[in-house]
């Protein structure tokens, strides 16, 4: 893999010397390293049937991503859980590449948190990687029980043998933020992360970077309001978030709020720079539509502005007269040179080159469904909307598949290591999927792949590289985040 001359300057932090250089632990050394491994073969997806007309369990889908394979772009391997209505989310490893210094830890657990159950799986995916198979089950009870935290989400491996989760609520469906501590061997429940008293009101996802002591975790909103579907009434009455939760990651304490005001509403994913030495990084904000940059300020403590907004739409027909974009998922490239999100209800993917981190340039889009394609029942008010967005000219047509309109809009996002395929999935969360999208309850979501244009910007839809999820033997399901085996782009954090 050769790196062109002109991103030199933007990856070269991360080629600085490392202790780890001899190490044989789980990921890569770097992410630059990362950029060099194979292509990936397999994709973890948790697929989703609550909410949905088919009264069945969730599942773990294994697809084939081997070009040189007979069943290249196929599901291979259902691996169904035990229990109904958990909703699979987020997930994550036993083990990644903040454990490359320690010989004995071995990425072979899985975890597979339900959303709405409280309930954890620890799957094994060493013995065979193409037939994933429960190897533990921690149940809501006891989390309920030892920690008074529910509704677990995103999943990270921590130094020291450790699987770190957050959650967003208390057992009685209150908003309530708390992590999660596994064994990361045993998956026996350890209790808490955070210090005694040191509960945020809302949870969602979280990042951190041990060079700097800090981490910084995001808000979502309160289980028993959110989990059902989403009521604007319920910002304005303080059920959602608009924080960032700074936190010394020694002391496990929180020691700053970021309030980032009526443009930073539900603050979702949060990514720093993969370059284990930088001090920004990226949130997305799904209901303001924008994307605030945090950093640490020169007097030791952080900040964050405003980066990018997306400006909402003025429709007729749709449940209220401004259509926000939705920002659902952000991820940056191995390098750091690109940003993408998805929004989710205007249904487009977006491509940032944030070299200049204080100053995104777009330099992709691409419209993969949504709420606002000509052939719906919403319409874009032209003099109210258009003649004032200076990005969307007309509505956008609708998008197909293998002779299948494209239903949903482009939500969960991942990229290869080298930066060359972004991932995409269309449901969000079965209980939202059902309110904005209920013709996708019937008909399934949709994988994509997305080429990308990683030296100038651009983003073209591969229609020979996709996965029906309509065409599930048990019926059409809700596939949701994606994984490779050997670690990802949102993933793996390097110390």
């Amino acid at each position: 893999f050769a790196v062109p001359a002109t991103r030199v300057e933007a990856i070269s932090k991360h080629l600085e010397p490392s202790c780890c250089k001899s190490a044989t632990g789980p990921g890569y050394r770097s992410p630059m390293d990362a950029m060099r491994a194979p292509k990936e073969k397999l994709l973890y997806i948790p697929c989703i049937y609550r909410n949905t007309p088919v009264d069945q369990p969730d599942y773990l889908a294994t697809v084939d991503m081997d070009e040189a394979s007979p069943t290249f772009c196929q599901v291979i391997d259902r691996m169904e859980v035990p229990n109904m209505h958990d909703e699979l989310h987020h997930t994550g490893w036993n083990s990644c590449s903040s454990c490359f210094h320690d010989p004995t830890k071995k990425r072979r657990l899985f975890i597979l948190p339900g959303l709405v159950s409280s309930r954890l799986y620890a799957v094994d995916v060493d013995t065979d990687p193409r037939k994933p198979r429960i190897e533990k089950v921690v149940d809501p009870e006891t989390i309920h029980h030892k920690t008074g935290l529910a509704n677990p989400h995103t999943v990270h491996c921590i130094p020291g043998g450790q699987i770190m989760i957050s959650t967003i609520g208390d057992p009685a469906g209150n908003g309530k933020g708390g992590f999660l501590l596994l064994d990361s061997e045993t998956f026996e429940l350890q209790g808490t992360w955070e210090a005694p008293g040191h509960n945020p009101p809302f949870g969602y996802d979280f990042w951190y970077q041990p060079r700097h002591n800090v981490m910084i975790s995001t808000e979502w909103g309160a289980p028993k309001r959110l989990l059902s579907g989403f009521d604007p009434a319920d910002v304005t009455n303080g059920h959602y978030g608009r924080t960032l939760h700074v936190w010394d990651w020694t002391k496990r304490e929180m020691i700053q709020d970021i309030d980032l005001g009526p443009e930073g509403w539900i603050p979702l994913e949060i990514r720093f720079l993969h370059d284990p030495s930088a001090t920004e990084g990226f949130v997305g904000c799904a209901l303001s539509s924008t994307v605030f940059r945090f950093y640490k300020t020169q007097k030791g403590d952080w900040a964050a502005h405003k980066v990018i907004a997306i400006p909402p739409k003025k429709v007729e027909g749709w449940a209220l007269p401004d259509m926000p974009g939705l920002i659902t998922d952000i991820i940056l490239s191995m390098d750091d040179r690109f940003l993408y999100f998805s929004n989710w209800l205007h249904g487009d993917i977006r491509q940032y080159d944030v070299t200049d981190t204080k100053n995104p340039k777009l330099v992709g889009q691409i419209f993969l469904g949504g709420s606002i394609c000509t052939d719906g029942k919403v319409k874009v008010c032209p003099y109210l909307a258009v003649t004032k967005d200076t990005e969307l000219k007309a509505q956008p047509a609708p998008a197909s598949i293998g002779g299948k309109r494209i239903e949903g809009g482009p939500q969960m996002l991942q990229l290869s290591l080298d930066g060359k395929r972004l991932y995409v999935t269309t449901s969000l969360y079965s209980g939202w999927d059902k309110q904005f999208y209920p013709d996708m309850m019937n008909a399934g979501s949709f994988l994509l792949q997305i080429d990308v244009d990683s030296e100038v910007g651009g983003l073209t839809l591969n229609k020979n590289v996709f996965v029906d999820f309509g065409n599930e033997p048990k019926g059409p399901v809700l596939a949701h985040e994606i994984r490779y085996p050997g670690g990802d782009c949102t993933s793996d954090i390097w110390i």
